[in-house]
C-alpha cells in the first residue's frame, strides 16, 4: 500500500514508522524540513518538503498512484483542504483527516472523509482504518473502543441466520438495510443478497470482522 501522510509531527512520524516496518510504501509531506528529525535513522520512506494541500508537493510524493492519504498536520484548515484535494481531485481510495476542533467534524462528514480526533484516537486506530477501508467506522463510542461499521454481506453468507455472525463481546449485528428499508435482526432472519449490515464491533476486533467478510466459500 502506498500511503501519503501530510504532517510529520509526533502522530505522523509514529504512524509512518509503523507502516514502513510492515512493508508499506510511505511518503511524508511537511513544510518544516527539520520535521524529518522525528523519523528514525535509516527511515526507508520518502520525505518531501512542502504543504500537504500543495498540488506540486502532492504530485511529487506520488499522489496519482496513492492508495491512501492521511492529513495529520497541526492545522484543521490545512487538513481539510489537503484531504479534500486528495479525495476529489486525485480520487485517492482512502482519505483520513485529523481534527483538533470537534465542531468541525460535521464538515468532514458531509465531505465523506472519516476523521480522527487527536484526543480520542491514537496511531493504532488510524492503522486499523487504513487496513480495513471497507469497515471505516460511521460512529464511535467512548474513546473509540466500540464502533459502528456498515458493510454489504458477501454472497457466500446468503441464507445464513444473521445472528450467527455475532461473536460474544466482539461483534454484533445491530441493523440490516434491505431493499432500502431498515430492520432490526430477529432470531431466524436469514441473510439475503444485497443486505447492507450494520455491526457493533470492538475496535480490537476489526481485523476479525474484516477477515470474516473477506472470506470466500471454500477458502
Amino acid at each position: 500500500m502506498r500511503v501519503i501522510i501530510a504532517g510529520c509531527g509526533r502522530l505522523g512520524a509514529t504512524l509512518a514508522t509503523q507502516l514502513v516496518t510492515e512493508g508499506h510504501d510511505v511518503r511524508l509531506i511537511d513544510h518544516q524540513p527539520k520535521a524529518r528529525r522525528r523519523l528514525p535513522p535509516g527511515f526507508p520512506g520518502a520525505f518531501h518538503v512542502g504543504n500537504g494541500f500543495s498540488r506540486s508537493a502532492l504530485e511529487s510524493a506520488g499522489i496519482a498512484h496513492a492508495d491512501a492519504f492521511v492529513a495529520v498536520t497541526s492545522g484543521d484548515n490545512s487538513n481539510i483542504v489537503s484531504a479534500r484535494t486528495a479525495k476529489e481531485t486525485y480520487r485517492v481510495p482512502i482519505v483520513l483527516a485529523r481534527i483538533h476542533d470537534p465542531r468541525r467534524a460535521d464538515i468532514y462528514r458531509d465531505l465523506g472523509i472519516p476523521t480522527i480526533s487527536s484526543v480520542r484516537w491514537a496511531v493504532g486506530r488510524i492503522h486499523q482504518m487504513l487496513l480495513h477501508r471497507h469497515l471505516t467506522p460511521e460512529v464511535s463510542f467512548g474513546n473509540g473502543e466500540t464502533l459502528l461499521v456498515r458493510s454489504q454481506l458477501p454472497s457466500y453468507l446468503t441464507g445464513r441466520q444473521v445472528t450467527e455472525f455475532d461473536v460474544d463481546g466482539e461483534i454484533r449485528v445491530v441493523e440490516i438495510t434491505r431493499g432500502g428499508r431498515s430492520l432490526l435482526p430477529a432470531r431466524g432472519v436469514l441473510a439475503e443478497p444485497g443486505d447492507l449490515v450494520t455491526f457493533g464491533v470492538a475496535a480490537t476486533a476489526l481485523g476479525r470482522l474484516s477477515g470474516f467478510l473477506d472470506k470466500e466459500l471454500g477458502t
